[in-house]
Parts: structure tokens; C-alpha cells; sequence
């Protein structure tokens, strides 16, 4: 199995926008912290989850990952910190629980979290992770996360290759809306060339 993975268009250019309209601003620069914030959620689909290995990788490079494992554990993370940029997992759990089987409906944080993130006064890029469900329901949920203003919406990782491609989102993500800068602003790039 590939993993897909479809961008969203992206705001019109000023020259495309609708008479009397103006064109939609980019997400500024976050505060001078030095740090991008990652928040990311995660459903736990996996036993060897590559949530557990991205960090490592970002680290290094002033990235802080901020993990969450339920909508509410996502909800108490946003309030405590600025979010630069967030990867969604859509079937994460309202509350953590011991066993979905037993409340299904719980199953709807990572819709919620998506939600609360596009009503943020400065909603930051998300890349949505979507989960397993009939072509159908795969296409409803990915046209609403892209109308609640997904970056990108990809397949569930599984293996090194799949990893790789989470990088490269989350590199289009950094170069988009942050100009190939850190949050911190005093111009030291991220050393990805476009």
C-alpha cells in the first residue's frame, strides 16, 4: 500500500480574488520563541508508532514536538502553547480511554481537534492524518478537512518510506507559511532550499 497525499490549493493569488475582496493574509510568524511548535496527535493504530520516531529527528534541528493522545490532551496543550504547525490524526479519541470498542463515538476528538484548530485567531498549517474507512467516508472527511483549511491530507504512515513523506509535508509546510525561517526572527533559515 502507497501512501497518498493531496495538498490543499491554497489561498488565491491577489489577482484571483473575487471583486472587492481582498487577498487572505498568510499565517504570520510565530512569537520569538526560537522554537517551531509541532503538535502531534495520535490514535495509537500502531505498535511501533512513527509519532514515537519523528522527534527525534525534528529535535535537533529546534523543533519541540507536543504529543497528544486525545482531543483533550490536544484541547490542554493548544491552551499552554503556541502551535506553529499541527499533524491531526483523525481518528484520535474525544478522551483517552482504554478501549474505543466500548464508546465509538469517542472517536471523533481528531474531528473536533481540526475544528478547534481552524478557530484559533491564528490557526496554524495542519496536516491531517486520515484513518481506515470506506472510499466514501474517506472522501467526505478529507473535503471537510480541507475546508477547515488543511495543509495536507495523508494516508496513515506504516513504514520508513511513509516517514519520509511526513517530512517532506511537514518541509512544505515550514517553507509555505514560514518563508524558510524559524519562529524566532532573527533570520536563520531552516536549511531547505526551494
Amino acid at each position: 500500500m502507497r501512501l497518498s497525499v493531496r495538498f490543499h490549493p491554497g489561498p488565491p493569488s491577489a489577482g484571483n480574488n473575487p471583486p472587492g475582496t481582498a487577498a487572505p493574509t498568510p499565517t504570520p510568524t510565530p512569537p520569538h520563541s526560537g522554537r517551531l511548535n509541532l503538535l502531534l496527535s495520535y490514535a495509537g493504530w500502531q505498535p511501533d508508532p512513527w509519532v514515537e520516531r519523528l522527534p527525534p529527528l525534528l529535535e535537533p534541528m529546534g523543533v519541540q514536538s507536543l504529543r497528544a493522545s486525545s482531543g483533550r490532551e490536544a484541547q490542554d496543550v493548544i491552551r499552554t502553547h503556541p502551535i506553529h504547525i499541527a499533524v491531526v490524526d483523525l481518528g484520535l479519541p474525544l478522551d483517552s480511554v482504554e478501549s474505543k470498542a466500548d464508546a465509538p463515538e469517542l472517536s471523533e476528538g481528531g474531528s473536533r481537534l481540526l475544528e478547534l484548530l481552524h478557530r484559533l485567531d491564528q490557526p496554524p498549517p495542519t496536516v491531517v492524518v486520515k484513518r481506515a474507512r470506506s472510499t466514501r467516508d474517506d472522501h467526505r472527511e478529507m473535503a471537510a478537512a480541507l475546508r477547515l483549511g488543511a495543509f495536507a491530507v495523508v494516508d496513515r504512515p506504516r513504514d520508513h518510506n511513509d516517514l519520509n513523506l511526513i517530512l517532506e509535508v511537514l518541509r512544505r509546510c515550514l517553507t509555505r507559511f514560514y518563508q524558510g525561517r524559524w519562529p524566532g526572527g532573527r533570520g536563520e533559515g531552516f536549511g531547505i532550499r526551494t
